[in-house]
């Protein structure tokens, strides 16, 4: 059992590596464009802070044999501070305003879980406390990608859906729900299950709409994942070259 929950453990930090990355390719453009054009910062700012809470609750003198949970959520908390701080520097002022605020209050939600539990809390009672704080912000992170299932079956296109994504939300989720459970850990099962369950869900809707090429009517995707839809104006020719900016998020 031991040797499954290690190995289970290897698998979700490589799984869980790839969808800290996979906004790589978002950032590049930001970069390249110097402008946040309509990608939204706030998943980034909360992963950030599941990340740092995930990672604090492995710590050993916060709970037994969860090293794994918090190498992989210590490495994705650097990752994401570096989204966060290029998003800021590329946002428009009032966007600016907004994430730097969102990033200020992450940064004070972590601080005051960590001395709470460090100097109030001992034992189980620090475990569960951290764990509580772990496993909300986790379900919240997994619970992003609903605005785009929205929009994948109100467009019937998985354009703003890649599927490797998809598929290793699913399988990073799966591998963690495992784990918790074979480590008798509820605080990690539960939100991973929950994880698991929705990447299932989005590879259900790629299956089903994969080979749509979408409603039919102008399109364009907004920040928070809606859409605005368009009637084409009569005897006004439509740009060939034009492009849909993607939403992505891990």
């Amino acid at each position: 059992m031991e040797v499954l929950h290690f190995i289970f453990g290897v698998f979700g930090n490589a799984t869980a590596l790839f969808l800290f990355l996979a906004p790589t390719i978002t950032f590049t453009r930001i970069i390249r464009s110097k402008s946040t054009e309509q990608f939204s910062g706030i998943p980034y700012v909360m992963t950030l802070l599941n990340c740092l809470l995930s990672a604090w609750y492995g710590l050993p003198f916060v709970s037994k044999n969860n090293l794994l949970v918090s190498t992989i959520n210590g490495t994705g908390a650097g990752i994401e501070t570096i989204y966060v701080l290029i998003f800021i520097f590329y946002a428009p002022k009032t966007e600016k305003a907004r994430i730097l605020g969102l990033f200020a209050c992450v940064l004070t939600v972590f601080s005051a879980v960590a001395l709470i539990s460090l100097f109030a809390l001992h034992g189980n009672g620090r475990k569960l406390f951290c764990g509580l704080a772990a496993t909300i912000f986790s379900i919240i992170m997994y619970a992003s990608p609903l605005s785009i299932m929205r929009l994948v079956i109100k467009t019937q296109s998985v354009e703003f859906m890649p599927f490797f994504l998809s598929l290793f939300v699913f399988l990073c989720g799966t591998s963690w729900f495992v784990y918790g459970l074979l480590g008798r850990d509820a605080f990690v099962a539960i939100p991973n299950g929950f994880g698991c369950g929705l990447g299932f869900m989005q590879l259900i809707l790629y299956s089903i709409y994969r080979n749509n090429k979408g409603s039919g009517e102008a399109k364009k995707p907004t920040a928070n994942g809606t859409v605005e839809m368009g009637a084409e104006k009569p005897h006004q020719e439509k740009p060939t070259n034009a492009k849909l900016p993607h939403l992505e998020h891990v």
